[in-house]
């Protein structure tokens, strides 16, 4: 999880993004998981409500909270690039093709492209910004999930519930992530703190 000694300077409320952005993951999860309906288009809609608001959400506070220039311009691109295929997947929900193949490639397609994007912001942040190793995990994480929906034959139950788990452990990482940060934030000055003191100077 994130650790505030290998920090850059950090904007303040930082923690609030990776909160944010695991609340929003969590909550679609539970409507997944006590529906009865696991069908295809089901899931299409969960995806473009939570991708639609969590896009916006998530690339507003991007630009406002994320102080390293890269990493808040490929958030905010994440945000816009997610808001898009939320819309485009809740077009889809409603049309005849509304079967699984549309939606795993639609959130392969996403997944792809976002985990990729974190993962680049991950790795040029490593041991500069403190939660450069939450965007590594959930990044990691984003394109496994796309890789899952390419390789593996899947049926609309798999797959709406696959999108689900995807869902809660991303959340719970970012939740923790987000949390640790804040923690990190409210320690007592000591000599760890210092030395990053002065290598901010």
């Amino acid at each position: 999880m994130a650790d505030a000694r290998d920090a850059a300077p950090e904007r303040a409320g930082a923690w609030l993004l990776p909160v944010t952005r695991g609340a929003l993951a969590i909550l679609p999860s539970v409507v997944i998981t006590f529906s009865q309906d696991h069908s295809a288009a089901l899931g299409l809609t969960v995806f473009g409500w939570w991708a639609i608001v969590a896009g916006v959400v998530v690339g507003a506070l991007s630009g406002r909270l994320v102080a390293d220039r890269t990493a808040r311009l490929t958030f905010v691109a994440n945000g816009v690039i997610t808001a898009a295929a939320g819309l485009v997947a809740l077009w889809l929900a409603g049309t005849p093709s509304a079967g699984v193949a549309t939606f795993t490639f639609t959130v392969a397609v996403w997944a792809a492209v976002t985990g990729i994007l974190e993962l680049f912001a991950g790795i040029r942040a490593r041991g500069r910004v403190a939660a450069a190793r939450d965007w590594l995990a959930v990044g990691g994480l984003t394109a496994a999930l796309a890789l899952a929906f390419v390789l593996l034959p899947l049926d609309p139950v798999t797959a709406v519930g696959l999108f689900g788990a995807y869902l809660v452990v991303a959340g719970v990482l970012l939740v923790i992530g987000g949390l640790s940060l804040k923690w990190a934030a409210t320690e007592p000055s000591g000599s760890g703190d210092a030395a990053s003191g002065s290598e901010r100077s």
